[in-house]
């Protein structure tokens, strides 16, 4: 099979046969075919579950992958799930899957009956273990009056982690809490919703991503008033909303990598996502490759080159120029073969 186009974010012709899994690169190509993606990337996302407390059902995580494998999503992180997922051999029509273990609660944080419940001393032992899979996630902080957990302690999670090669995510919504993963050097920073300005230049020098995860807390706003929680949380809620649209807009500006993630149902919503990061005030192909290009080089995953994977979007029109084109791809190749 050949797929050729042109290729973003370089905006030039490429042509490929597909060999196995890899793109071989071919001959040349012409400035008038279709326009190209490695595929989308929603890298807060978590298949198998309809909430975080339910148990992990196989049946569910099929549904939800093909759902965003069906939106052009070709890979998907799953920073903490309810159980891990390992690759089984009738999943390979499903997009790629960074892997993470169980989210990992201390005392007082994270839904009830939710994630792996652990002491703060056993949280860096517990973030190896879960790390096996390439990721943890540690929940660092939760309601606006919880103390986070402390910085030494995270800390020597981070590094534990780090010391095995894995990564680590940090859920942090707090001022305090997003303060004590960029200094304990989290790998990102999902949610931030009150995140320091004042951290920025840090996250940048250190590598610390950014996932705001809108798609979320624009469901949280929708149905704030309708909910039964007290006003001074319904507050904290509404300014770390307002407060997201200016961190990602200065987080961009600082050299900040932020990325695309729903943490929403239903999947294959990624699009949606990158509008609310132009929205924020992230330039169209910043955001763009937020949910794409950027997020699959930050994952370890090659793009649209010789020898690359063969998980390819192609697109009647610029998506740069149109964002709403993501939401129609005219042809979906993944690992070699098309599913659209």
């Amino acid at each position: 099979m050949r797929i050729w186009g042109i290729a973003l974010p370089a905006r030039t012709p490429v042509s490929f046969v597909v060999d196995g899994e890899r793109l071989r690169a071919s001959g040349s190509s012409t400035s008038d075919g279709p326009w190209l993606l490695p595929g989308l990337a929603d890298v807060h996302s978590h298949p198998g579950t309809e909430a975080p407390a339910d148990e992990y059902a196989h049946e569910v995580f099929r549904r939800h992958m093909l759902a965003h494998r069906a939106a052009g999503v070709l890979t998907v992180r799953s920073p903490g799930s309810a159980d891990p997922v390992r690759d089984r051999p009738d999943d390979l029509d499903l997009p790629r899957l960074a892997r993470s273990g169980q989210w990992l609660a201390t005392p007082g944080r994270f839904f009830p009956d939710a994630g792996r419940r652990i002491s703060e001393s056993e949280l860096p032992e517990a973030a190896v273990e879960e790390a096996a899979l390439g990721w943890c996630k540690v929940i660092g902080d939760w309601m606006p009056d919880d103390p986070p957990v402390p910085l030494d302690v995270l800390t020597a999670t981070v590094d534990a982690v780090h010391a095995v090669g894995g990564r680590v995510a940090v859920h942090c919504q707090t001022a305090e809490g997003c303060r004590n993963a960029v200094l304990a050097g989290a790998d990102s920073l999902e949610h931030g919703m009150h995140l320091d300005h004042s951290l920025l230049p840090r996250m940048a020098a250190q590598g610390t991503a950014l996932v705001p995860t809108f798609s979320a807390f624009a469901k949280s706003i929708e149905n704030i008033e309708a909910s039964s929680a007290d006003q001074r949380l319904k507050d904290w809620i509404r300014d770390g909303w307002e407060h997201a649209f200016p961190t990602v807009r200065a987080a961009h500006e600082a050299g900040v990598t932020v990325l695309a993630g729903t943490d929403n149902k239903p999947c294959g919503q990624v699009a949606a996502e990158i509008s609310w990061l132009v929205e924020a005030g992230m330039p169209v192909e910043a955001a763009i490759g937020a949910g794409s290009w950027t997020a699959r080089a930050w994952l370890g995953l090659p793009g649209l080159v010789d020898g690359g994977f063969a998980d390819v979007v192609a697109y009647d029109a610029d998506p740069t120029e149109d964002p709403d084109v993501l939401l129609r791809p005219k042809q979906i190749v993944l690992r070699g073969k098309v599913v659209v």
